[in-house]
Formats: C-alpha cells, sequence, structure tokens
C-alpha cells in the first residue's frame, strides 16, 4: 500500500509538473487546493446566470439600491465573521461557514420552488449570493496565503485559480444541460451539493498541508508558535480587520486597488445591464446570453492559468500582474466611448474577466502572503467584503448620478479611462512593496533560524 502510495504521488508530482514549477512535497497540497476552488466556484456558476436574470428582472434602474442593500449585509456580516475566527481554529470555522450558505440556499429553494413572493426573493436572492460569493472565495484565499509562502504563491497561485476557472467553466455548462430536466429552481440543490464537495476538499487540505514543504526559508510566524494559535483560532477583537487596514499603508493600498477594480466592474456590470436589456425582452435569451460570457471566459482563462500565470507572475513580478487588469480596462472603456454594440460589452467582459482572474487576481493574492495570520484573515475579509461592497454601493449611486446628470454610456465610459490609469500605477507602487516586505520577512526567517541555531 506504501508503495502504491508513493508511485501515485510521483505520478501526480510528474503530471502537475508539466504545467508548475513544482516544489517536493507541494504536488497533494496544490491538487486539493485545485479541487476546493473547483467545486466552490462551480456551484456559484450554477447560480450566477440566475443571479444576473434576477437583477433585471428586479428591474435595471433598482440596480443601485441592490447593491446599496448588499454592502449593508455585508457591515452585518463581517463582524460575525470576525468573532467565528477570533474564536475557532481554522479547521472548524472553514467548513462552518460553506454549511452556513448550504442551509441558505435549501431556504432560497423552498421558496422559489413555493413560488413564495417571486419578485421580492429575486431581489433578497441578488443580494444573498453577491454576499456568498466573496464571502466563500475570500475564506479560500485566505485559506491559500496562510498555506503558501510569497515565492510559493508566484509559483501556484495561477494553477490553484484554475481551478476556480475549470469550475467556472463547468457551473455554465451544468447550467445548461441541467435546467431543463430539473428546472431552473432545482439547480440550487446542484450548487449546494458542489459547495458540500468543497468542505470536503477543505478538510482533505488542512490533512495535506502538514506534509508540504515549505520554501527553505519560512515566513515569520511558522513554526510551534503557529500551530497552537491555529489549533485555538485566531484570536483579537471582531473589529480587528478595520483597525489592520487603518494602521497599514500597504493594506489601505490593496483596499484603493479593490475599490478601482470595484469602480471598473461596477460601471461595466451596469452598462452590461443596460445594453443586455436593450437587446432582448425575453428572460431565458438574457440568461442564455450571460452563461454564453460566463462559457466564454472560462475557455480563455483557463488556457492561462493551466500553463502560464505562474511563469508570467515569477519572471515579471506582482506589480505588472496586477496592473495588467487596469490597462484592459482602459483600453475597453474607450472602445465602449466609441460604440455601444452588444458584441463590444460582451468581448470587453470576457477580456477583463480573463485578466483579472487568470493574472491579476492570483497577483493580488500574492499580496496577502507576506502578511501575519490574524491580517491575512481579518483584514483581507474586510477589504474583500466591505472595502469591495461599499465600493461597489458607492460606485453604483455614482454611475446612477452621471446618468441623471445626463451623461450617456459613452461619456461615462471614457471619463473612466483615466482612473484605470492611476489604478495601474497603484498596482506597480504595491508590487514593489511587496518584493520588500517578502525579502523582509525571508531575512527574519534566516535571523530565527541562525538564532536557533546557536
Amino acid at each position: 500500500m506504501t508503495d502504491d502510495r508513493a508511485s501515485g504521488a510521483s505520478v501526480l508530482e510528474r503530471w502537475l509538473g508539466r504545467a508548475v514549477q513544482l516544489r517536493p512535497g507541494e504536488a497533494r497540497a496544490l491538487s486539493w487546493s485545485f479541487a476546493y476552488f473547483f467545486c466552490l466556484l462551480a456551484g456559484y456558476y450554477v447560480l450566477r446566470p440566475l443571479r444576473d436574470e434576477m437583477g433585471i428582472a428586479g428591474g435595471v434602474r433598482n440596480l443601485q439600491w441592490l447593491f446599496t442593500a448588499t454592502f449593508v449585509a455585508m457591515l452585518a456580516a463581517v463582524p460575525l465573521f470576525g468573532a467565528v475566527v477570533a474564536r475557532l481554529p481554522r479547521r472548524r470555522f472553514i467548513p462552518l461557514v460553506y454549511h452556513f450558505f448550504v442551509v441558505n440556499i435549501a431556504i432560497f429553494w423552498l421558496l422559489l420552488d413555493l413560488d413564495v413572493a417571486r419578485i421580492q426573493v429575486a431581489r433578497v436572492f441578488f443580494v444573498w449570493i453577491s454576499v456568498f460569493n466573496l464571502f466563500a472565495v475570500s475564506v479560500f484565499w485566505s485559506f491559500m496565503a496562510d498555506l503558501f509562502a510569497s515565492e510559493q504563491g508566484k509559483r501556484l497561485f495561477g494553477f490553484i485559480a484554475a481551478g476556480g476557472s475549470a469550475g467556472a467553466l463547468a457551473g455554465p455548462a451544468l447550467t445548461v444541460w441541467l435546467a431543463v430536466p430539473l428546472g431552473h429552481v432545482n439547480l440550487l440543490l446542484v450548487a449546494a451539493l458542489l459547495l458540500e464537495a468543497a468542505v470536503l476538499c477543505a478538510r482533505r487540505l488542512e490533512r495535506a498541508a502538514p506534509a508540504m514543504k515549505r520554501e527553505s526559508a519560512a515566513p515569520a510566524g511558522a513554526g510551534p508558535d503557529a500551530a497552537r494559535q491555529e489549533a485555538a483560532g485566531l484570536g483579537g477583537g471582531w473589529l480587528a480587520g478595520i483597525a489592520m487596514l487603518l494602521r497599514s499603508p500597504y493594506l489601505a493600498g490593496i483596499a484603493l486597488w479593490v475599490a478601482l477594480l470595484s469602480l471598473a466592474g461596477t460601471f461595466l456590470y451596469f452598462q452590461q445591464a443596460s445594453i443586455v436589456a436593450a437587446a432582448s425582452d425575453d428572460p431565458a435569451v438574457r440568461t442564455r446570453i450571460f452563461a454564453t460570457i460566463d462559457l466564454a471566459i472560462g475557455v480563455l482563462t483557463l488556457a492561462v492559468q493551466f500553463f502560464a500565470t505562474g511563469r508570467l507572475i515569477t519572471r515579471f513580478g506582482v506589480g505588472p500582474a496586477a496592473g495588467f487588469l487596469p490597462l484592459v480596462f482602459a483600453l475597453g472603456f474607450a472602445a465602449l466611448g466609441l460604440t455601444q454594440a452588444l458584441v463590444a460589452v460582451i468581448a470587453f467582459q470576457a477580456l477583463q474577466r480573463t485578466a483579472n482572474f487568470a493574472i491579476s487576481n492570483p497577483a493580488r493574492e500574492v499580496l496577502f502572503t507576506v502578511l501575519d495570520r490574524e491580517e491575512k484573515y481579518k483584514a483581507k475579509n474586510v477589504i474583500d467584503i466591505v472595502v469591495f461592497r461599499g465600493a461597489d454601493a458607492a460606485s453604483g449611486w455614482l454611475f446612477a448620478a452621471l446618468r441623471s446628470a445626463g451623461l450617456d454610456l459613452s461619456a461615462i465610459s471614457l471619463a473612466t479611462v483615466p482612473v484605470a490609469a492611476v489604478w495601474f500605477a497603484l498596482a506597480l507602487a504595491l508590487g514593489r512593496a511587496q518584493e520588500r516586505l517578502a525579502r523582509e520577512r525571508l531575512d527574519h526567517a534566516a535571523g530565527s533560524t541562525h538564532a536557533t541555531g546557536a
């Protein structure tokens, strides 16, 4: 049995080594991370076309209210999450978060199946799935930043992100395949099963993590003290993440990067909603358009992440990789300033989300690998949840105000181009700061090792 396991591990390492720059001992943890993200995003992308259709069903003119309601829900949820992670160890609070969302899905399935207040439920579902997506993905990447060091993140996060992209491809495919025989409401149950599969992968990853050989210079905080902290929870206050954000220029810079991403993404989403709504009055046609966009993004992103992301980030650095997305937005909004055709907004969405998922988002997650454990969960959660959705809400009202002031979609697009240029400069600055912090942590770890040896 031992020989069989060793042989299987060797085969796995050889296969993974063709796609990523793999080090000894990383194969099992990398595989479970890939599977975990696959199940998580497959479940979300089963639900996503329903969310986009329900957003239109609730009224395009009401989208800014839905974004504001999402932000309020985030404000209520983040302190609860902070209290949970302060008291429970990682191996307990991660499954608890996902089980909670599974219960929510079951409630929505029951309400929709019984056709109870469909418009109101549609609006609540739109808000809920926005909360679910950010929380589920934020917890996942906090886990990754906790397990993998900076150098490992540069090499491996692209491949891990490919698991999510594969899930993002499988989710719409499952939706297309099962929507008719099961009915669109029963797709909620499919998403719940996929989320439970993600919990199983997270548990397996916890078991595989201790055997993973980290880079020779371990990050500060590793060792017996960190192991005891994992077993006992992170401690600290339930609002500690906000305090960390306020006193750290590095975290504040990441928060600003995320806020600018939200502004650009919200402006594009609102334009997409308006253009798609004008293109068809049929909900089925609109749902098919959204699913088609998701499928195109999945194919493009998966190809880049499997074979190029890790090498690109390692070669060019975190800053240029994080800055690639602002460049895409600048070019895309410039194009929308010239034409508001449906094909233009579909192409823009496909390109920017591919750039985000395949290159810039893995690079942004590497930024968190140089932080302390409490910052990786609490401060990161505030950035991913409160900052992102707060910027969503503010951007939604800003878009509505610009429209009310008489600006058309083309003018708004052109006005967003300079914002993307500022965003690009910020990405380069964050990349330089990340490299500096990574070197400081390596020097600190080397000094600690020398002192221990002495």
